[in-house]
Formats: C-alpha cells, structure tokens, sequence
C-alpha cells in the first residue's frame, strides 16, 4: 500500500486511523489502515491490491452521513477522498464541469457562480459534505424539490470496480441512450459497487431572481393541506420547507424565532426565475398556500429581510441539539399528497409510545426528517423510539413512500430494506453486486440486507 500512495498518505497508527472510523451516525469502527489518495491510479491499484487479499475497502468522504455507511465495522481499508479535491474542467458553453470527488459541495458551487452556473444538489452540509458523498448517497437539498437529484444532474463517472477494472459510464451531453444507465446505478450506491474518482456533472444557470416567502399556519395539517395545493399548480417553487408545532416550540425555547406563539407550523418557501416576473411567480404560489388554517405570508425583497424570515429555521438545529443532544433522525418519504396523513399518524404514534417526534424537511417532495427525542443511554427510552422506528417505516410504506429520501441506508436501515424491496428484486441486486465486486470488498455489509 506504501508504494501505491504518497509519502506519508498511509495512516496504520490506531490514534491516527480511529478519526476515520466514525460518520455522523452513533456507529464507529478501527479501520487497520487508511489510505489519503490524490489521483485515480491510486484508487485503481489500491483496489486490485484488496481485492487479490480479500481486503474490505471502505470509501470516505468528510464524514457527513448519518446512516453508518462509511464506517468500517470489519476493519480493512478506508480511502480517504479528502486530497482528491480538484475542479478540473468548467465548461459553460455546454453547461458542464468535471470534478473529483473529494471536492466539497460548497467549493463546487463557489467556482461555478463565477460563470452564472450552479450543480442543483444542496446538501445542508455543503460547507463540508464531499462531491463524491453527494453521488455516494444521492443526497440532494432543498432544490431538489424543483432541479432535481444528484441522479438527475450528473451525465457520466468515471469509477473503479471492486475487481479493480476502470470504467467510464453516461455521456457529455444532455442526451445518450447507448448502453445501460451505469451512471445512475452506482449513484447512490453507497461505495458498494464502485469507486467515483470523476464526475461529469450537468449544470444550470442561476436564476436572474429569487424572492422568498414564509407562511404561517395554524397547525401542521394546513400546512400540509398547502404543501399539497402548491405541488399541484404549475408553478414550481426552488424551496418549500416544512416545520411543525414541535420545531417550533424548540426552537422558541432556545431563542426568540420572532414567530408568534399563534403559530403551529410554518412552510418556508423560495421561488426563482426571470426578473421580470419573479413578482407575479412568487403571488402565485402565495394564492395557492392560501388554504384554510393559514394565518399570514411574509415576503422578503431585500438580504436583511431574507435573513429575518429564515432564522426560525436556521435555529432549529442547535435548538434540536441542546434539547435531545444524541436524537435519532430518520428520513422518510411519502407522495405529497400523503403527507397529511403522514403527519396525523406521526402524532398519534408520538402520544401512544410516549416518544416526543419532531418533524420538518423538504415537503415539496414529501421528503420529511423525521426526529425522535430520545436519549440513547435509557434502555427504556431506546426500546420505545425502536418501536416507534418500526411503526414508522410501516406507515410509510402502506402511504406508497420509501424509507430514504437522501441519507442513504447504510447500517441504520438495511434490516429494513426487505420490507420495501421484494425477494426477486433483491436477488437481481445482490447478482448486481457480485458482478461488481466478485470478492465483497467494496463496503461489505452496507446497503442491501444479507442474502
């Protein structure tokens, strides 16, 4: 391995490698070695290297996911993506750049807005999450409700198998049908199929204007009532985040959210577009949240404003971390049209297990962040949020939704990945795998339940 990587890019010290054995989960694990690659014949050697030793090799980015993915449980390997952080080509005139995967969402972005571009995908973890953390989990953001996932706005990788074979999939352009989509099968695989050491990425020019609303209702179920009236009309907004009356008394017990105490839920809401019509755009959606239960819509011209109508929801994480500091946060979804059912079923549940369940996220998608406030360290605690947990992800597969939006399922949910995907599907993804990776070296034990 030492003659594979840089001097000194090779960490075998336990105090060196422990920091890389833990993601945003409760779940760690000692890697025997981690490996801080700068280029692609790295990843393909150190690859071909594991899979003649049976050697379990564990993809890394920054950390940020919350499911266990990265965490090596087995021990081996752990490529650390960290040094592979170069924007090696910004093409506007075909709206596409090609990067590597170390390269942090927000440096990404900061490069392309010079051009007047942006990749859609926004993580809320953007000042750290990874390119390749992104496509390994398609996690997306709030823009994803308008522009699309990661899946959706990449065009073609360039990647390792865990035979240690490179591949090239997808195109250059907007268009090519040639072959098998590859591209979207290994976004969002988790590491377990390949290694992305470049991505081909489809930009989108930043809108000309942006205007931003906050709406606040009554309780949760008119806010849900509107998420789905919004969804419905033709007018698509870039944002439309979702809070409850639980998020809200959090956050007004940790500091004034400046939302009157009225209120039992409130939709952020964001709309772009033309200058010229950003105006009639954003009334638009504004009529159609007008549901009963709405109690006023506050629109925002200028940054300070903005800035005003967004601190409800930029307090809600410190909020939620000062009340329940080792949470567990699932995220779920469902059609949009269910989410009011989602919600009434999620406070019954929350009563009936004693469990307090704070719920927020990007309703435009039906995507919720489903938070359960317990404390880990009571067994009594933690024996009610996993019956809540099991409860939960019935519900929202008999709602006709998934058990992932964006976090990926890692070790927090593969045991319940059979219950989503039937056995004749997940035989053909197992076989998937095999070919993949004939040796199971690729992140072994994540993802796809044992078969």
């Amino acid at each position: 391995m030492q003659a594979i990587v840089s001097e000194g890019a090779l960490l075998t010290d336990p105090a060196d490698c422990w920091p890389y054995g833990y993601d945003n989960s409760r779940r760690q694990g000692l890697p025997q070695a981690v490996a801080l690659v700068t280029e692609h014949r790295q990843v393909r050697d150190l690859v071909q290297l594991c899979n003649d030793e049976s050697l379990p090799l564990i993809a890394r980015g920054r950390g940020t996911g919350t499911t266990g993915a990265t965490v090596p449980l087995g021990g081996g390997l752990v490529v650390s993506f960290e040094r592979m952080a170069r924007i090696l080509e910004i093409d506007p005139a075909n709206r596409m750049c090609r990067a590597e995967p170390g390269v942090t969402n927000q440096a990404l972005q900061d490069a392309l807005a010079p051009h007047g571009f942006f990749w859609p995908p926004d993580p809320t973890s953007a000042a750290t999450c990874t390119l390749g953390g992104n496509l390994a989990y398609n996690a997306a953001g709030p823009r994803a409700v308008k522009y699309g996932t990661p899946r959706e706005n990449t065009l073609g990788l360039r990647a390792v198998t865990g035979a240690g074979e490179e591949i090239r999939t997808g195109v250059a352009t907007t268009k090519g049908v040639v072959g098998y989509d590859l591209t979207r099968l290994i976004i969002g695989s988790e590491g377990t199929l390949a290694l992305i050491t470049e991505a081909t990425l489809k930009l989108t020019p930043l809108p000309e204007a942006k205007r931003t609303l906050r709406a606040d209702f009554r309780d949760i179920h008119a806010a849900a009532r509107a998420v789905s009236a919004i969804m419905a009309q033709p007018t698509t907004p870039c944002a439309l985040e979702l809070m409850d009356g639980a998020c809200l008394s959090l956050v007004r017990s940790y500091e004034d959210p400046g939302v009157d105490a009225s209120v039992g839920a409130l939709l952020m809401i964001e709309v772009d577009g033309p200058g010229h019509a950003i105006e009639e755009t954003a009334q638009t959606v504004a009529r159609a949240a007008s549901v009963e239960g709405l109690l006023e819509i506050h629109s925002a011209d200028s940054e300070t404003e903005i800035a005003r109508l967004w601190r409800v929801r930029k307090a809600l994480s410190p909020a939620l971390r000062n009340a329940a500091p080792k949470k567990i946060n699932e995220d779920v979804v469902v059609p949009v049209s269910r989410i009011p059912e989602l919600i009434a079923r999620l406070e019954r549940l929350s009563q009936a297990r004693r469990v307090q369940i704070v719920s927020f996220g990007h309703g435009g998608n039906g995507n919720l962040h489903v938070n359960l406030l317990v404390d880990p360290d009571d067994p009594g605690q933690m024996r009610a949020a996993h019956d809540c947990l099991d409860a939960l992800f019935d519900m929202v597969l008999e709602l006709g939704g998934t058990l992932s939006g964006e976090h990926g399922v890692g070790l927090e949910k593969r045991d319940f990945v059979d219950r989503e995907i039937d056995p004749p599907t997940l035989r053909l993804m197992h076989d998937i795998k095999r070919q993949f990776d004939p040796r199971n070296i690729l992140n072994p034990g994540k993802t796809l339940p044992q078969a």
